[in-house]
């Protein structure tokens, strides 16, 4: 995806921009899972009881999984405006508000991701230390994972919903003034199956790690006492995640250059259209 898109000319588009941005993103998360499973190979000690060298690989996993989330966010809301701007909104996604959202992700995914590493870690202090992601603080876990899962999962949902609420009332008034409107039904259609195979995969994905964590703040017994059943669920957790990163190509690479296609014919009626619509 990075490729196809710094090769063509659609990268002085906005949603390019994100598109490019979410597919680093992947790369990222499949670069750090990999770390990590050198290191379960090499030591697999070390990924159960936790060390000093697992904070790196957990820290660089953190941030591209934020970096994920946000950039799903983002990808949602730029189609909501772009969709929205014709009825009521004079606000138009440029490049370079783009760059500078790519920029803010990752700001903000680093900052929170590295947060072990500036000292919010257990590696010191037994007490509230992770049994699932070691040397990790419950704390921290908890503290990163609930709202950016609700995030996740609520902004999308509700952009997408929006987005088929304004396609489907230009329907209903182009049908209004006597025209019937394939476009809009077609548009509707396959805004519809890509937001709910997004928000699918976001569930199927991220649900079970949120559950891992809820398990972890809750759970009072020690690493051998829930080996091997709950590393084998973590380790399963990270392949949902993996799977993620293999899907959001498929989803918003292929999926939405038919959809902004169609949405680009809504966005520009023809001079008949519009007579008709003024009639």
């Amino acid at each position: 995806v990075i490729v196809t898109r710094l090769a063509t000319r659609d990268l002085h588009k906005p949603i390019s921009v994100l598109f490019c941005n979410l597919a680093v993103s992947d790369l990222f998360t499949s670069f750090s899972g990999f770390w990590i499973s050198v290191l379960f190979i090499s030591n697999p000690d070390i990924t159960i009881f936790g060390s000093q060298d697992m904070l790196a690989p957990y820290a660089l996993y953190t941030t591209s999984i934020l970096s994920t989330i946000y950039n799903q966010v983002s990808i949602g809301i730029e189609r909501y405006l772009a969709v929205a701007k014709s009825m009521r909104m004079r606000f138009r996604v440029a490049r370079h508000h783009s760059i500078t959202v790519v920029f803010i992700i990752w700001l903000l995914a680093f900052f929170l991701g590295c947060l072990p590493l500036m000292g919010w870690n257990c590696l010191q202090a037994d007490k509230s230390i992770s049994v699932l992601y070691s040397p990790f603080c419950v704390s921290y876990l908890v503290f990163i994972t609930l709202p950016n899962v609700v995030v996740a999962f609520l902004v999308p949902l509700f952009t997408y919903l929006r987005i088929i609420i304004i396609l489907r009332k230009r329907k209903l008034r182009m049908q209004a003034c006597g025209q019937v409107m394939g476009t809009y039904r077609s548009a509707e259609t396959q805004v519809a199956r890509t937001s709910i195979s997004i928000w699918l995969l976001a569930l199927v994905s991220y649900a079970p790690f949120l559950a891992g964590v809820i398990f972890d703040a809750t759970n009072q017994r020690c690493h051998t006492d829930l080996y091997p059943g709950a590393y084998i669920f973590r380790n399963c957790t990270a392949m949902l995640i993996t799977i993620t990163c293999l899907g959001n190509p498929v989803l918003y690479t292929l999926k939405f250059r038919a959809m902004g296609t169609k949405l680009k014919e809504l966005r520009c009626p023809s001079a008949s259209r519009l007579q008709a619509c003024g009639i």
